[in-house]
């Protein structure tokens, strides 16, 4: 790979950077380099969206793919070959624009523009395919953008208002056109940094550079410079490998075992993406989807990334160890997989060599019923996730769960209950699986069960939580999964969702 500068479209052309540390945020480079001040900071650290802009690529059918993140945790070389648009691209008055001001959707100001860029790509998808969004899902969209004045309502108004327009109002032909001559660049390698297009060249790169930095969505790394101040190594970049932005169905894993197909989800694909798949296959994870960090943060992450890092307080890990998932290791040319339940050593160490990498996740694609042979005793799956934290959205967890039960008529045939923020690693509850194994799935097993995460765990006290309250809460979430999948009387998915309650409420008041 040879140097060249950063190309990336911008305010209507190609722009080229050249110069800057590769640690330079899209913030920083904006405000200070560019003087496009529109984009404002705030938090500096992924939180609060007043920075919110949009970062444009070409999907696999050669469509604009517009999505928000964050620009102050955005590093500058991660743009080269998309396209980067801020409230100044925004021709004339926008729909959002209009109907913010028309709806007095603004006070101080300060977190507006990062409001509009959210709601102009939210506009833009559901424009282009014809619908409109309800109030529920225009709350999760901007509940990654913080308004400290407290206008949120006359901010949703305005953003149900905007679709009187119902035109895409951005014009996506000129940025289409730059992005498909951005993509016969070569790969971008500047001083500290490197973005290999093949993983052929990435596992080389690794395997020659073991110190290096693997970055993907820089949602973590960028807190280091930001925050921390960290000087980083050299940084090799996933997200210009195409073949790491799959999603797709593969056979077994072992064929001497038959273990059946498993969902493969690439390093280099978004939490949004990841998170779709998944709820796809298992709808009871939506939910959790949606309280995983916001959605800036979601289209920037990468749900490998979150694996990898192997923080105790990471969302996926948990729900990923309750579906059994493997990760796929790539050290050079060689391949291993390895049960993410054995991933995990110590607090932020892995099981990871030298030059080794996460080159994918891989879940099993296990029934979620089955009836068994004839006259057999039925077999069920059952499985939920759950997150506890201080905020309901957008907030680190105090405690995450993923709980997996397979039950032959009403006794627990096998268990997997992973759980995160409860020790050095997210770890699964073997005393209580153990306690549930061959038993009736009664009240009686959910106390012995709940007894035994006692001795599964010695959580401690930070700021998010006392290690009482998680051992607390870690019995709560046990006792709820058992209110949700007993046998008799179950409780409703109304009766433990914000929305599905907010879905019968709509229901009811429907005329």
């Amino acid at each position: 790979m040879s140097q060249r500068p950063i190309r990336f479209f911008h305010a209507g052309r190609i722009t080229e950077v050249d110069g800057l540390p590769p640690t330079t945020s899209v913030l920083t480079w904006l405000r200070e380099h560019a003087r496009r001040t529109g984009t404002k900071e705030g938090c500096n650290e992924g939180d609060c969206g007043a920075c919110t802009v949009l970062i444009g690529e070409l999907d696999a059918q050669g469509r604009l793919d517009l999505r928000p993140v964050n620009a102050c945790i955005a590093l500058l070389p991660t743009l080269d070959g998309k396209a980067l648009l801020t409230v100044e691209d925004l021709q004339g008055r926008h729909p959002a624009q209009q109907a913010l001001a028309q709806g007095h959707g603004t006070q101080c100001g300060f977190c507006t523009p990062g409001f509009v860029m959210t709601l102009a790509a939210l506009h833009q998808r559901h424009s282009a395919g014809g619908t409109t969004p309800s109030r529920p899902e225009l709350a999760d969209e901007l509940s990654g953008n913080l308004c400290r004045c407290t206008g949120y309502r006359p901010i949703l108004d305005a953003g149900a208002a905007m679709f009187q327009h119902q035109r895409p109002a951005i014009d996506e032909a000129p940025i289409v056109a730059a992005l498909r001559q951005l993509r016969d660049d070569p790969p971008l390698e500047q001083p500290g940094f490197a973005a290999p297009h093949t993983v052929e060249q990435l596992a080389a790169a690794r395997l020659a550079d073991p110190e290096a930095r693997l970055l993907s969505g820089g949602t973590d790394v960028a807190l280091w410079v930001n925050k921390q101040f960290r000087e980083l190594p050299r940084l090799l970049y996933l997200g210009r490998v195409e073949a790491l932005r799959g999603i797709r169905e593969v056979g077994p894993t072992d064929p001497a075992t038959d273990d059946g197909a498993h969902l493969e989800i690439g390093a280099a694909v978004t939490l949004h993406e990841a998170w779709a798949a998944l709820a796809e296959r298992w709808p009871m994870l939506r939910e959790m989807g949606l309280r995983f960090a916001s959605p800036p943060v979601r289209h920037a992450g990468t749900l490998v990334g979150n694996l990898a890092n192997g923080s105790p307080i990471g969302d996926a890990a948990p729900v990923l160890l309750a579906l059994d998932a493997r990760l796929v290791l790539r050290r050079g040319e060689a391949l291993r997989l390895v049960p993410l339940d054995a991933f995990y050593v110590d607090y932020m160490k892995t099981r990871l060599e030298p030059g080794e990498w996460v080159q994918a996740v891989r879940i099993p694609l296990a029934g979620q019923a089955s009836a068994g042979a004839s006259g057999a005793t039925p077999v069920r799956t059952v499985m939920r996730a759950y997150k506890h934290s201080k905020r309901f959205d957008s907030d680190i967890s105090a405690v995450a769960a993923g709980m997996w039960l397979q039950l032959e008529g009403d006794r627990v045939r096998a268990a997997r209950l992973a759980l995160g923020g409860m020790a050095a690693t997210v770890r699964r509850a073997k005393a209580a699986e153990a306690a549930m194994l061959g038993q009736p799935w009664t009240e009686a097993t959910l106390h012995a069960a709940m007894a035994a995460l006692d001795s599964d765990f010695t959580p401690m006290t930070d700021l998010r939580a006392s290690a009482a309250h998680r051992r607390r809460i870690a019995r709560q979430l046990l006792r709820r999964f058992w209110l949700e999948t007993r046998a008799d009387d179950p409780l409703p998915p109304s009766a433990v969702s914000v929305w599905a309650a907010a879905d019968a409420h709509a229901l009811q008041v429907q005329p």
